[in-house]
């Protein structure tokens, strides 16, 4: 396995759902949906053929895009009000994560990273000239604010927070932001906030963004994804709200790396916003993930706590096996037992095991019912 800046050059996801498919497993490792998008959305591409969407759109976006995404924000039930010059059309989660980063390091500044996370927060942070400083979750994957206060230095120049979180399911409340903002406060420390599965909250709980708190706003760069909310990611059309100051930072150096997001794309996307009903979407992958859970209860399997947001659940495998690893689990499950999943310890820098494996319930109920009914029976 190649080492590139440090971080090796290969990846679980990969290789399990790799695995899957070659014993023909059912695959719930991944958070890639296996059901179709809304034929509407296909209906507005097709019609970005026959309309002048085939050059570059703006550095910002396309301006229907821009106002429509305005709207959508403000008739959420935590409304968020935006200005044009807030709002930002981008490729990707990945993309504005790493342009973000760019915008406020210099080399050797640190940056604190909250485990388990996604598996390109580490190498952004590198490759932008910082040194990533990994802060782990408590057991029951919360934050001890002390603990997280111990990992701020002189160097601290950036948190990096996943909201609703992948792979714990852990969903930000007003009061966190407010803890974090208490924690950096009285340094020049700017927030990285990856709200991706913003419309995927459940049981009641409405998602509060980093970008409502009136004094993290000036410090955040916050990142969400049209491909997470429509099951269209290789669409690769996301947006990224920031203050009008970091919006500037953030284009200066977006204009030389990618400059706009896909052109046809972002007319449809538009468009679908103006029909697009949040609640919808999100009642159908709650049900997802209360089949899920209801299934998983008759297995020796054991989901401690139900996922609050995101399309993942994570479960505890000890009730099977004390001394495997998560990894060698993951494997035993997906070859021997025919499920794929994938082991925790992908989440973290360094860390070679866990007591938990993450599930995606993203997928056709079918297909979960018959994956669990698969261990039911098996396990």
């Amino acid at each position: 396995m190649e080492k590139i800046y440090g971080f090796t050059h290969y990846s679980f996801f990969t290789e399990m759902s790799e695995l899957a498919k070659k014993h023909s497993s059912f695959d719930l490792s991944l958070g890639l949906p296996d059901f179709d998008i809304d034929e509407r959305l296909k209906f507005f591409l097709k019609e970005a053929i026959d309309c002048d969407t085939h050059h570059y759109e703006p550095l910002a976006g396309n301006p229907l895009l821009i106002h429509n995404i305005i709207l959508f924000n403000a008739a959420r039930k935590n409304s968020i009000r935006l200005k044009e010059n807030e709002i930002t059309v981008i490729p990707c989660a990945t993309f504005a994560l790493h342009t973000a980063l760019k915008s406020v390091l210099n080399q050797g500044d640190e940056v604190i990273i909250i485990q388990p996370s996604y598996y390109t927060y580490g190498p952004s942070v590198v490759l932008n000239g910082g040194v990533p400083v990994y802060y782990d979750l408590d057991q029951d994957f919360t934050i001890n604010w002390e603990k997280l206060q111990k990992c701020i230095s002189g160097k601290t120049k950036a948190i990096i927070v996943n909201s609703p979180q992948n792979p714990t399911g852990t969903v930000w409340k007003q009061n966190d932001w407010n803890q974090l903002y208490e924690s950096i406060k009285h340094q020049e420390i700017y927030l990285i906030s990856e709200e991706i599965y913003d419309t995927y909250c459940y049981d009641g709980i409405e998602h509060y963004s980093s970008f409502l708190h009136p004094e993290l706003k000036n410090r955040t760069f916050c990142i969400f994804s049209f491909g997470k909310m429509f099951h269209t990611s290789g669409w690769k059309v996301s947006y990224l709200l920031a203050s009008e100051y970091l919006t500037s930072k953030f284009r200066c150096h977006q204009q030389y790396i990618s400059y706009s997001a896909n052109a046809p794309a972002q007319y449809a996307i538009a468009r679908y916003l103006e029909v697009f009903d949040s609640s919808e979407n999100k009642n159908a992958m709650e049900r997802k993930r209360d089949i899920f859970n209801e299934m998983i209860a008759f297995t020796p399997l054991e989901a401690t706590k139900k996922a609050e947001g995101s399309v993942f659940q994570i479960v505890n495998f000890r009730n099977i096996s004390k001394t495997m690893t998560d990894v060698e689990f993951s494997k035993w499950l997906t070859i021997e037992k025919g499920t794929a999943c994938l082991p925790l310890s992908a989440f973290y820098n360094s860390r070679q095991n866990s007591d938990y494996v993450r599930f995606s319930f993203a997928k056709k109920d079918e297909l979960i019912i018959e994956a669990l009914e698969h261990l039911q029976k098996n396990l």
